[in-house]
């Protein structure tokens, strides 16, 4: 009998689809290898299965986005969590996940971890004001001195309450932590930071979406480094909000923020209305991009 349900998890070669509150193991259909088809978690299907552990996927639906890293499909919002230390705060790591969602479409929510662990009340100030910033253009951020206190985690639980929700960040930022705080039911793998590289283990190493109170949410490998999808050049200063809002008081109208006199979004950066951090992530992606086209 033919349904229609969505992967929640691949591995081994099967595919476990969510029908209801059934899920069943399947595999792809012969032929999609030959038509290079390649299902991946968050895909709506049609499958057959006589059982719960012996099915097939027939058909993958339209899907309203698709993701390559992570690779998932028809995802409502990200979770992008950043550590502050431990590994240290990149905000040009952050800029990227926040463009690849801009360009996916994808509604981002910042959360904030290892707040707890800076000792320096400057510094945590100062971390303070950054986060403000990116709350101003409007993301959602979730930061606190504690950073899975029951306010943030009900925080967290409101803004993902009925979505698919992945998951992502740096690497040893603590994605499995939060999800384990979020729902401890989970008992999800963490690691420790390597101390000569302050950098996280992969402690995830597939995509899965669980099942969260009404709510599907994947914890997904993290990065310690992340390619930009294949953004056309025109379109990367439309990924940044503040230079959206901006952009119309530039003198040319298709004004790309680079080398044109009279350029709004350049004297914001002079006046410390748009944060530097944020333009040189520009001019680097704008750069990336570039290069892109050349291979």
């Amino acid at each position: 009998m033919k349904s229609q349900g969505k992967i929640i998890k691949l591995t081994g070669g099967f595919y476990y689809v969510l029908a209801g509150n059934q899920v069943y193991q399947t595999r792809a259909r012969g032929n999609f290898r030959s038509r290079k088809i390649k299902p991946v978690v968050g895909d709506n299907v049609i499958f057959e299965s006589t059982n719960s552990t012996d099915g097939y996927i027939l058909e993958i639906l339209p899907a309203k986005n698709r993701m390559i890293r992570p690779p998932l499909a028809n995802i409502d919002l990200m979770v992008i969590v950043t550590s502050l230390i431990t590994p240290n705060f990149q905000p040009n790591l952050l800029d990227r996940f926040l463009v690849t969602q801009e360009f996916n479409d994808l509604t981002a929510i910042i959360y904030v971890t290892k707040s707890d662990l800076v000792h320096d009340q400057q510094q945590l100030q100062n971390f303070q004001e950054i986060f403000d910033y990116y709350q101003n253009i409007g993301y959602a951020v979730i930061f606190s001195s504690n950073p899975f206190s029951d306010d943030s985690l009900q925080k967290l639980a409101q803004l993902i309450n009925g979505k698919v929700t992945a998951v992502t960040g740096q690497s040893g930022a603590g994605k499995s932590t939060l999800l384990n705080h979020l729902v401890p039911e989970l008992k999800l793998p963490t690691a420790a930071i390597s101390q000569s590289l302050n950098r996280g283990k992969h402690t995830t190493r597939h995509v899965e979406l669980h099942q969260v109170a009404g709510s599907l949410i994947a914890d997904t490998p993290g990065f310690s480094n992340m390619a930009l999808p294949q953004i056309p050049l025109e379109r990367v200063k439309n990924l940044f909000p503040e230079f959206m809002t901006l952009s119309p008081q530039c003198r040319f109208r298709e004004c790309q923020h680079i080398n044109e006199p009279d350029c709004a979004v350049k004297a914001a950066v002079v006046s410390g209305e748009i944060l530097t951090s944020r333009y040189e992530s520009y001019q680097q992606f704008r750069q990336e991009v570039q290069q892109q086209k050349r291979y």
